[in-house]
């Protein structure tokens, strides 16, 4: 009883304490296509290979915590478009433990990368982690960047590359609760509003969670061109991967603080679900959706399937799966729809079950600007 209660107050403070800093005030977003459209072309050109031959993408994880849709989500993307040679990388091989939702098995470390590329990875993609000071992983951090890496910190990976040293004196975009903890940390640094990405020497960073698709998409077409990228973009349901980006919506408030506050209250009605997952799974939409519902703070997802062990994934990443046991919710999971679309029905279905409060705070945690659902009298559907 008091072991609830005082994590509740610890929250309470935390969220309050955030919201002084994460919710300031903004400029209005600009609605300009054709700086939209620079934009995205200066990322293109800044992120294009600097050598002949495929590149070499490392995504760096840390296995005691790495987030599920930053990681899965960029290495499908990249796996799918067949750009790249990509890595899967960790301090130590095996099982890495993702967040909010399932567990993978990787076969490279640190060490065993760099003896294979001892002239360092062409991009380096750094999600975000559950220690952002990890020692092992700012330090190999530092030592692409010297090789002449391009880093991309995906979400509150930014983190991750503050305290590398890759911030300072840079701009950055970045998670909407941590920008100013970066701007803390680092005073060199500046945050630039209303990008989903954006990249200087060599250093990019995104917004929040769902800003890994079109930062994923963008790298595609740097690496292997607009057709590629568009291909890509037409399997997952995207209709673009600009930077465009409204931050302003994107704050804490007392009000929003509260309902998660009432919401985390309800520990007694935590429900653990189940989600089938075999061989040649989509990764992006498995991603997508257990993320989202494992976000409403009501609900945890675990992989089963017939056999205890590992199932790979459509990208081949090897996927963590317990033994179908004693009857659980499902995962509501179809083939019939692209992953965005799948998202945008599950923010839907999360609405219908927990109520538009929590759908609100999902899309919040994600930094999702591109939700397609509307709400009127009768509910929410899609649009």
């Amino acid at each position: 009883m008091f072991r609830p209660m005082a994590v509740l107050v610890s929250s309470i403070a935390a969220l309050f304490l955030a919201a002084c800093g994460a919710g300031t005030q903004m400029p209005p977003a600009p609605a300009d296509p054709a700086l939209r459209e620079q934009q995205t072309q200066a990322f293109v050109q800044a992120m294009k290979p600097r050598h002949a031959g495929r590149p070499v993408v490392a995504i760096a994880m840390l296995n005691e915590g790495t987030e599920t849709t930053d990681f899965l989500l960029t290495h499908a993307v990249l796996q799918r478009a067949d750009v790249a040679e990509v890595k899967a990388v960790a301090p130590r091989r095996g099982r890495v433990e993702l967040f909010p939702a399932f567990q993978v098995d990787v076969s490279e470390d640190f060490d065993g990368f760099d003896r294979a590329h001892p002239s360092g990875a062409d991009y380096v993609i750094v999600p975000a982690m559950s220690n952002d000071a990890d020692p092992a992983v700012t330090a190999w951090l530092r030592r692409q960047a010297e090789r002449g890496a391009r880093i991309v910190g995906v979400c509150n990976g930014t983190l991750v590359l503050g305290n590398a040293g890759l911030l300072d004196g840079r701009r950055f975009a970045g998670h909407w609760s941590s920008r100013n903890k970066v701007l803390e940390r680092h005073p060199g640094s500046t945050h630039v509003p209303h990008q989903r990405y954006l990249v200087d020497r060599g250093v990019a960073t995104t917004t929040g969670i769902t800003a890994s698709i079109p930062v994923a998409l963008a790298l595609v077409q740097a690496i292997g061109g607009r057709d590629k990228a568009a291909a890509v973009a037409g399997e997952l349901g995207a209709s673009s991967w600009s930077p465009e980006h409204d931050s302003g919506p994107f704050a804490l408030t007392v009000r929003r603080g509260a309902s998660y506050l009432l919401n985390k209250a309800q520990f007694w009605s935590h429900e653990r679900w189940g989600v089938e997952v075999r061989d040649g799974m989509d990764d992006v939409a498995l991603a997508l959706i257990a993320d989202a519902w494992s976000r409403t703070g009501r609900v945890s997802v675990h992989a089963q399937s017939a056999a205890s062990g590992s199932v790979a994934l459509r990208s081949g990443m090897m996927l963590v799966t317990e033994r179908f046991g004693r009857e659980r919710p499902r995962l509501p999971l179809t083939t019939a729809m692209k992953p965005l679309q799948q998202l945008d029905n599950t923010l839907c279905q999360i609405q219908e079950r927990f109520g538009a409060s929590r759908r609100e705070w999902v899309v919040l945690e994600m930094e999702y600007s591109g939700a397609l659902v509307s709400v009127d009298s009768g509910g929410c559907r899609s649009s």
